[in-house]
């Protein structure tokens, strides 16, 4: 490692969200009353582009939080303004929370954003952005996926489809373009403009029924059309494939990663985009470990990777409540230090991480 930092959450979660700032955001999700809603100043050497060596403050601060009466399975930080979206069980409902202004340390719940026969359906899958005014993508299945405005609550777009199919992610490739991954490993692509067009569809690899599947975006270059990034999908056995949405027909790459077999479910697969390192990758939810892949060589042969580095530490950091090891149950990123990334488990424990390149490639 080049730097490690560690942090205690009171309880585990299962996001890391950046906010304004240089802030992250996390949350709580068990099933009692009284999830926290956290928003964590980063060490100081963190909060640089440049490495500044040693420094006397390593830890996190918290800056302001709340409480959720529901489990927070997803959170998403509304641009351009001081909201937040969160979703969790047992409906597939929003919650729209204010952070405070800098005179204060609360973060409160300002409004709910129901949806129609929400009942029974599972948490809904949530992405935001604020091209035209602040929007969320949300849905938690293939015919129930919606656009609302969240400061009016008022329904912008609802997707016509006809399958049913459970979500596993959701994204905007920008103001007018959706992407939606079905937990089968499908994508589906739809434009806001046209809200009557079936959607084109891209399968999985053939795989077993039982197997599970999450997607990564990468966020385009300055000039670059976001459906020319790579999208990178990961199933619950490990297999991950890259494709590019204007050439559905085929494969960029097609792999396998170094990751327990059988798989351990689906609940917390994460694959992500470097945001300021060409082709690397990270993949977690397996173990306790996070696994960082150059996916600039692959090919469609589908053969064994071999990551270029592997984040232990959640592993042996101890005992989960159940007495079992700790799982990695998201990881995300830095936005402008390359090689830097979070990762958070479930025993409570939050990293931030950066790795020696031992090739001198980065």
């Amino acid at each position: 490692y080049r730097d490690l930092h560690t942090f205690e959450l009171q309880v585990p979660t299962r996001l890391i969200e950046w906010a304004r700032g240089n802030r992250i955001c996390v949350a709580g999700y068990g099933q009692s009353d009284g999830n926290e809603i956290l928003q964590l100043i980063p060490p100081p050497t963190l909060l640089t582009k440049e490495t500044q060596g040693l420094c006397p403050e390593r830890d996190f601060k918290v800056e302001c939080g709340g409480f959720s009466e529901r489990p927070v399975y997803s959170l998403k930080y509304v641009p351009d303004t001081s909201l937040l979206v969160t979703s969790g069980p047992p409906d597939s409902s929003l919650q729209v929370w204010q952070v405070s202004a800098e005179d204060s340390d609360i973060i409160k719940s300002v409004s709910t954003i129901a949806t129609e026969n929400d009942t029974g359906q599972s948490w809904a899958k949530i992405a935001t952005i604020s091209a035209r005014a602040p929007w969320v993508l949300h849905g938690s299945r293939l015919d129930r996926v919606q656009i609302t405005e969240v400061e009016s609550r008022k329904n912008v777009y609802t997707a016509a489809s006809r399958g049913s199919e459970e979500l596993s992610g959701l994204a905007f490739l920008d103001c007018n373009t959706l992407l939606l991954c079905c937990a089968t490993g499908r994508l589906c692509v739809a434009d806001i403009r046209q809200p009557q067009n079936l959607m084109e569809a891209v399968s999985a690899p053939s795989a077993p029924c039982s197997e599970q599947w999450c997607m990564g975006t990468r966020h385009g270059a300055q000039g670059l059309e976001p459906s020319c990034q790579p999208v990178a999908r990961l199933s619950s056995r490990g297999l991950l494939t890259l494709t590019d949405l204007r050439k559905t027909s085929e494969f960029l790459a097609l792999a396998k990663a170094r990751v327990p077999s059988p798989g351990s479910g689906a609940e917390f697969l994460c694959v992500s985009w470097a945001p300021a390192l060409e082709g690397y990758l990270a993949i977690s939810g397996f173990d306790g470990t996070v696994h960082v892949y150059d996916t600039q060589s692959w090919d469609s042969s589908g053969r064994e990777a071999e990551p270029i580095f592997v984040h232990k530490g959640h592993a042996f950091g101890g005992a989960g409540g159940s007495g079992d090891s700790p799982l990695v149950t998201v990881h995300t990123w830095h936005l402008q230090k390359p090689r830097t990334l979070f990762s958070a488990a479930s025993d409570g424990s939050l990293h931030v991480w950066d790795w020696v390149q031992p090739c001198g490639k980065c």
